[in-house]
């Protein structure tokens, strides 16, 4: 590797260090949680954190968004929340005689979307173009979003009252799921002493910007993967298909989304080369919400993250640095 490259992945490793130590301030006792938030910043995926109310899903991606020093905007998705909310809406000036578009809420660096299956699927689906496009079309005009864009969207499980679930569509161009989990009985405590007398949130300094993410997330398209490490991964996506326990089987674009997060995973560790561990270390994240388990496995008890496990283990891991 030579000097400028050692250079650029130092930056990486010092910019993924700097939003880690900040968010960790706010987010306590979970710093794998933390490390899968930054791989999506990094990889310029969408996160989808899944939990019950009241585990800090929102507060780390308000945290995150602070950190970061990019604007954000915060949508509280609930059953009457309409499509334009999210992208914005052709308003009549009768000054000027003409039609102004007024931004929705998918206009901003970071986008927050709290609850997002209590919305009707139709307002789901306003999302789509946006996350995968980066762009929204109202009346016909295309609007450019903000880089870097990154959609932070929680949800409460689908068995809870009052919920949607997220179509297949939906949950595809999330390039990681993240269950956020219960503190620790020491996080809790901690958490009791630093966050019950003020907002956690008010202390927490910006530690970089949106220009230095946007050239971290160029660096880390630039990471080397070797072909062998490519077929690994091919491989296992290729096994959540073939396993008996699967009614749907991961996508080709959830291999793309997976080898952007190996990417990410290496830099963030100081490499600039994809390992096999990158992969199967964020095969579950990556791949489990895409994936549809046949009605007997169900009822077995199993969810996606055994399916892609059980092809995580199936498939030989290349020899080699990768």
């Amino acid at each position: 590797m030579d000097a400028e490259r050692e250079r650029e992945i130092a930056d990486v490793l010092a910019l993924a260090g700097a939003v880690r130590g900040a968010v960790g301030q706010v987010i306590e006792g979970k710093p794998e949680v933390v490390d899968l938030a930054i791989t999506a910043l990094l990889a310029e995926g969408h996160l989808l954190i899944e939990d019950v109310p009241g585990v800090g899903k929102t507060m780390l991606a308000k945290s995150l968004a602070k950190a970061i020093d990019c604007t954000a905007r915060r949508v509280q998705f609930t059953p009457d929340l309409l499509p334009t909310d999210i992208t914005g809406v052709s308003v009549y000036n009768q000054s000027t005689r003409s039609f102004e578009f007024k931004p929705g809420g998918v206009f901003a660096n970071l986008v927050i979307g709290d609850e997002i299956n209590r919305a009707s699927p139709k307002t789901q689906s306003a999302l789509l173009e946006a996350m995968e496009e980066r762009r929204v079309s109202v009346d016909g005009t295309t609007h450019l979003l903000p880089r870097p864009f990154l959609v932070v969207a929680t949800q409460n499980p689908i068995e809870m009252e009052g919920t949607y679930p997220l179509p297949e569509a939906q949950r595809d161009r999330f390039l990681l799921r993240i269950s956020m989990g219960y503190p620790s009985p020491a996080a809790e405590v901690a958490m009791l002493d630093h966050h019950g007398e003020s907002d956690p949130l008010e202390p927490l300094q910006p530690v970089t910007d949106a220009e230095s993410v946007m050239r971290a997330i160029r660096i880390v398209r630039s990471v080397f993967v070797h072909p062998a490490v490519k077929e690994y991964l091919v491989a296992i996506v290729n096994q959540t298909r073939a396993l008996p326990q699967t009614r749907l089987g991961a996508s080709p674009r959830a291999g793309l989304q997976l080898l952007r997060a190996a990417k990410a995973r290496a830099a963030m560790d100081g490499r600039a080369y994809v390992i096999p561990d990158d992969v199967s270390a964020l095969a579950a994240p990556t791949l489990a919400h895409r994936v549809l388990l046949n009605t007997q496995s169900q009822l077995s008890g199993q969810d996606g993250s055994d399916l892609v496990t059980a092809a995580v283990r199936a498939v030989p891991v290349p020899a080699g640095r990768g």
